[in-house]
């Protein structure tokens, strides 16, 4: 429950180890680099940007070299590949391809220039495919297509676009034109009939229009022979098509230099990050200056590492109050697995308290009441155990969500065995279906929803209670830990006096618990203590609520519209029965899937229908039911909880490190 201290860093050094310094906090992942240092006449800022832009195209290209081999040779991946996360690197590892990044690039701009080579190939390919396809009714003809006749005579070869005949051919030409023409069939088709027109050089421009009008159109312009030019294309289509295969064969020859290729990816994409960090730092001749922020825990280390390695100055001291400084959350195993729900509302404003561990058991809980299987719960805590401990090198972020439903898992089988359910009714229905035992089932250790759904209401709503009081309390808590007593009592204590008693109070009305379901009521005696309480918080909120204005009108004003705060928190508290709502749904879509597989009752058939609607059923309710819980315990702990005590605004911790995408660089011990 706490925001990691922090230190600010001043590290100064000679620039002969501008290099290794920066490459060495880059694998360390400690340091926000911040630009304070401003230019001078001695410290200026180089322009490095044109570099940076050079290694974020390299990494690019790596990248689109990866996607090559992947679409050729595509790399076997298991079901765990997603949580897999980065290879470790072993720093002589890195620095021996590092000292080979221009050879490996080389690589990858093979393998790009043959993907290239493959699509312009590929993309020829129609076009020929097209040319001999428009040739192969000339097949037969022994004159090129070009041929326009001689000194006197005019040629015309060409189709019109449909089938017909010589002499049909003849007499609508004579008809059109009345010029004498020699007239041959070169093929025929449904589509088209190919023509070879001969004429009298005079004659050439009457015969050309009456062709047109016939919706004549010349042949492909080539000035070969037909069938030699078919020749020649197919010679073409198959050398490409070889041209292809001897690059698709290359490229997949390459494959071996998948991991290679990798590591230049991450590379050049450090080394983007590193230049970035280089275009902001000011420097003289010969010396360089590095300010930033570094966890106080890490900050007498990284002192003493670069001190003795790298010979630079390093001076901590502590941030002042007008500075942004950044923000890590830091807190034991059991709350940090929420970190990243806390994160993604808001992290910690400056000296505001870290809400992780204070809501990490009220998260857990709400997730397995929404959930309450205990079957579901099984199965979420064992895939999450598995997937933990078979990928070591899971990132940090990914493995505190798996932890977080691990917890949920656990919360949600709890939940799910006091409510006696197990994939729903799933016990009884097999046990009544396949073995005639209507007697085996699995009782609730509590009580269970579905059959008394008014008193899951009833705890829904006082687990609310419990969850917003919580809230309140933390508030007293932070405002008497910032020594701002009165404030804690005027919007939390008059609140508490305001919301307990007349929840005190109502419980003595028989009509309230009556219709709750309640097996008490308390005495009138109660109820009038309760209203003497809830009556001095009202009036301590109506006379604090405006406290900063000093008239009295609208300060009065402004303290009633304050007490009508009371209706947020009685819609607060109704918002607890999605408790109720999802928990139910679970459990009713269960029952409903049980009961369709048992349709074809104790039979082969049966048994078959069973396992599959079963195996669906449940994994479609429990990926739907799942993301409801998360969701709506999210939203519980957004709006309910946090708006009592958490404002955030904090700004993440972003250091200066090895942001890759394969492997991440370990430090030689």
């Amino acid at each position: 429950m706490a925001v990691l201290p922090m230190k600010k860093a001043l590290i100064c050094g000679l620039k002969r180890n501008r290099k290794r310094t920066l490459e060495y906090l880059q694998r360390q992942g400690v340091l926000e680099v911040s630009a304070e240092v401003g230019e001078d006449e001695i410290f200026q800022k180089m322009d490095v940007l044109s570099s940076k832009a050079v290694f974020e195209r390299n990494a690019a290209e790596a990248e689109q070299a990866l996607g090559v081999l992947q679409s050729y040779v595509p790399e076997k991946k298991g079901l765990l590949a997603a949580f897999k996360g980065r290879d470790p690197l072993p720093l002589h590892t890195y620095e021996d391809l590092a000292g080979r990044h221009d050879e490996i690039m080389k690589k990858a701009s093979r393998l790009l220039f043959l993907a290239k080579d493959v699509g312009e190939k590929r993309g020829g390919i129609p076009r020929l495919e097209q040319q001999l396809q428009e040739l192969e009714p000339w097949s037969g003809f022994d004159l090129p297509l070009s041929f326009q006749g001689t000194r006197k005579t005019a040629a015309f070869i060409g189709a019109i676009p449909r089938q017909t005949t010589l002499e049909e051919i003849t007499a609508q030409l004579a008809e059109s034109c009345g010029r004498p023409a020699e007239i041959s069939i070169v093929s025929s088709s449904k589509e088209q009939t190919c023509l070879f027109v001969l004429c009298g050089k005079q004659d050439g421009e009457q015969v050309e229009r009456s062709l047109k009008a016939l919706g004549f159109s010349r042949a492909p312009q080539t000035s070969q022979v037909p069938a030699e030019r078919q020749r020649q294309l197919q010679e073409e289509l198959e050398a490409l098509r070889a041209g292809i295969e001897a690059d698709e064969k290359e490229i997949i020859s390459m494959a071996d230099a998948r991991d290679e290729i990798k590591f230049v990816t991450d590379y050049y994409s450090m080394r983007a990050e590193k230049y970035g960090v280089l275009n902001g730092l000011a420097q003289s001749k010969n010396v360089f200056l590095i300010t930033g922020y570094v966890p106080a825990d890490q900050a007498d280390r990284l002192e003493k590492d670069l001190t003795e390695r790298y010979g630079v100055y390093v001076e901590l001291s502590d941030p002042g109050d007008d500075e942004d400084v950044p923000v890590i959350l830091h807190n034991n195993k059991f709350a940090e697995p929420v970190e990243g729900i806390v994160e993604s509302y808001s992290l910690p404003g400056k000296g505001e308290l870290d809400p992780s561990a204070v809501m990490a058991g009220f998260y857990y809980l709400l997730f397995g009441l929404m959930l309450s299987d205990a079957a579901y719960g099984l199965i979420m805590v064992f895939g999450c155990l598995y997937c933990i401990k078979k990928c070591p090198n899971m990132e940090e972020g990914l493995k505190k969500t798996l932890k977080m439903f691990l917890y949920s898992g656990i919360s949600t089988t709890f939940w799910g065995l006091m409510f006696g359910s197990f994939f729903g009714d799933a016990v009884n229905v097999i046990a009544t279906t396949f073995f005639g035992r209507p007697d085996i089932s699995l009782p609730p250790l509590w009580f269970e929803p579905v059959e008394l759904p008014m008193k899951m209401l009833v705890f829904s709503f006082t687990f609310g209670i419990i969850h917003l009081f919580t809230g309140l309390g933390v508030k007293l808590y932070c405002s008497v830990k910032s020594g701002h007593l009165a404030d804690g009592i005027y919007d939390v204590v008059f609140w508490y006096m305001l919301v307990g008693g007349a929840i005190v109070y109502m419980l003595t009305m028989s009509m309230f618990t009556d219709m709750l379901g309640l097996g008490f009521t308390l005495s009138p005696a109660v109820g009038k203590a309760a209203a003497v309480i809830a009556g001095v918080g009202f009036v301590g909120i109506v006379l604090t609520s405006g406290r900063e204005s000093r008239n009295w009108g609208k300060r009065l004003l402004k303290g009633l519209y304050g007490a009508y705060g009371i209706t947020s928190y009685l819609s607060d508290i109704l918002s607890y029965s999605r408790l109720l709502a999802l928990g139910l749904a679970t459990s009713v879509i269960s029952t409903v899937f049980n009961k369709m597989g048992s349709m074809l009752g104790n039979s082969i058939p049966g048994a078959i229908l069973f396992i599959l609607v079963f195996v669906i059923g449940h994994a479609l309710n429990l990926a739907i039911n799942a993301m409801g819980a998360y969701v709506h315990t999210n939203r519980l702990q957004f709006v309910e909880f946090f708006g009592k005590f958490y404002d955030g605004g904090g700004r993440k911790f972003s250091p200066f490190g090895e942001h890759t995408k394969y492997y991440k660089v370990k430090e030689d011990i």
